[in-house]
């Protein structure tokens, strides 16, 4: 259980992917929002690394709410997402963009508290909910909770697959209530977050071990 801990303790100074977009997340409309955003971006058969790019041009252009979003040319959201080399996606993402934030704004005012609250807090619920936005299915609806968890605190501990399998990869638990008792309560979505990059082999299984082993 020691080196298990070592081990967490070691994947909290990783960042999350919304820190990495430029994301301060919080439970307010703008930042769930762009979180969203994000979403859909890490939704494409794409490089996490690109769809992150992206986001952070897109954020940079203004389009950090779905007001902002919707009243954008569909060639000015292409041309941002073509600065952060997001191209083989370009055009379908910058119609699906603008297609979410008219449907976030049509049914939940531009705020995503809504959709919380109408689900009550509920992953099953929220899954199915935020399913309805284009371009997000079951995997980024887990990418949505992952993260949103360190501002929605009911969801903890929220692990989807593929940070239960950078867990086992990394020998941990499998299981999130177990995974949950090597960190504190408020670092599991950072905790899960990072092991996701494990699973997706953006962390090296065998430097981590040998960083653990050097403490």
């Amino acid at each position: 259980m020691g080196d298990h801990r070592e081990m967490a303790r070691a994947l909290l100074t990783r960042r999350t992917y919304a820190e990495e977009a430029g994301i301060t997340l919080a439970d307010r409309p703008a930042p769930l929002y762009q979180l969203l955003v994000l979403v859909t971006l890490l939704s494409t058969r794409i490089r996490a690394g690109v769809a992150v790019a992206a986001a952070r041009e897109l954020f940079a252009a203004g389009y950090r709410t779905p007001q902002a979003m919707e009243a954008a040319r569909w060639q000015q959201r292409v041309d941002a997402l073509g600065r952060g080399h997001y191209r083989r996606y370009d055009e379908r993402t910058a119609t699906m963009l603008g297609t979410g934030a008219r449907l976030c704004l049509d049914r939940w005012h531009g705020d995503l508290r809504r959709l919380h609250r109408e689900a009550d807090g509920d992953p099953t619920a929220l899954r199915r909910l935020l399913t309805e936005f284009p371009g997000i299915g079951p995997t980024g609806a887990d990418i949505f909770l992952r993260e949103v968890q360190s501002v929605w605190p009911e969801l903890r501990p929220y692990a989807d697959r593929r940070a239960v399998a950078g867990a086992k990869r990394l020998g941990l638990p499998a299981t999130p209530d177990r995974l949950a008792g090597l960190v504190d309560d408020a670092d599991f979505g950072r905790f899960a977050s990072a092991l996701v990059r494990v699973a997706l082999g953006e962390e090296s299984v065998g430097q981590l071990n040998r960083s653990v082993a050097a403490r």
